[in-house]
């Protein structure tokens, strides 16, 4: 519902939270879960391979718990959420880490299958997560969404077409969250919160590694990442919701 009144931010998080990291098998579910487990908090992690899933939550350490799911199929988000309600408690937010990236030459070969592959990760799992768990994050006195979003949409190139357009449709969308929330909050509500994070790219230790001619210029590290989500429960609704919020490399 929607009012004249003003609603009310979520003061600072003293008590623990239940945060669903959608996409958590990959380094900065990894860093993302630990830190919030760190900062007290009951973590679900989520991915559609119970194996690497698993072994990420061990990763991350006590208090994360694994579940698997495909996030692109709706069903299986729903049984997802009862499962997770059941092991954990309700869910007071979602950090969305499902993405990938594929890149071309220029137009005319950016592929179907890639388009595909984008459009799953970056969109479908958004959307499903979100309209899921809009209710549990709207409700909870410290309602969070947060997804990571590039530096690429500031000035889009053809040879990352596809990429650039499955992103800004997924801040279309968390945008339009946004203004969910600040309807569902009406006069004097508890605001939740819908945020988009910002990187030019994420990089990690392994990866550092990996290639070690490489100085990654302006890659923000999946540990600064995990300690902006975790920032995101100790900052007032206001100040968070609709906003992009761009993490220095």
């Amino acid at each position: 519902m929607t009012g004249s009144g003003t609603a009310a931010a979520a003061p600072s998080v003293t008590g623990a939270l239940t945060v669903l990291v959608a996409g958590g098998s990959g380094a900065s579910g990894v860093a993302v879960a630990r830190a919030l487990a760190a900062a007290g908090h009951r973590v679900a992690t989520a991915g559609s391979d119970r194996a690497r899933i698993g072994a990420a939550a061990e990763k991350a350490g006590d208090g994360v718990t694994p579940f698997t799911c495909d996030l692109a199929d709706p069903d299986g988000v729903r049984q997802l959420r009862a499962e997770v309600s059941a092991a954990v408690g309700p869910v007071d937010a979602v950090i969305h880490l499902v993405g990938g990236w594929r890149g071309a030459k220029g137009i005319a070969d950016q592929s179907d299958d890639d388009w595909d592959f984008l459009e799953r990760g970056a969109i479908t799992t958004l959307r499903n997560v979100s309209r899921v768990f809009f209710d549990d994050i709207a409700a909870s006195p410290a309602g969070r969404f947060a997804m990571v979003s590039s530096t690429a949409l500031d000035k889009p190139t053809a040879a990352v077409a596809s990429y650039v357009a499955a992103k800004a449709a997924a801040e279309a969308w968390t945008m339009a969250m946004a203004d969910g929330f600040r309807r569902a909050a009406g006069d004097g509500g508890h605001l939740a919160a819908a945020t988009i994070l910002v990187v030019k790219a994420l990089v990690d230790d392994e990866l550092r590694r990996a290639h070690p001619e490489r100085k990654f210029p302006g890659a923000t590290d999946v540990a600064d990442l995990a300690a902006a989500v975790v920032r995101l429960f100790g900052t007032p609704s206001t100040e968070l919701n609709g906003v992009r919020l761009r993490l220095a490399g």
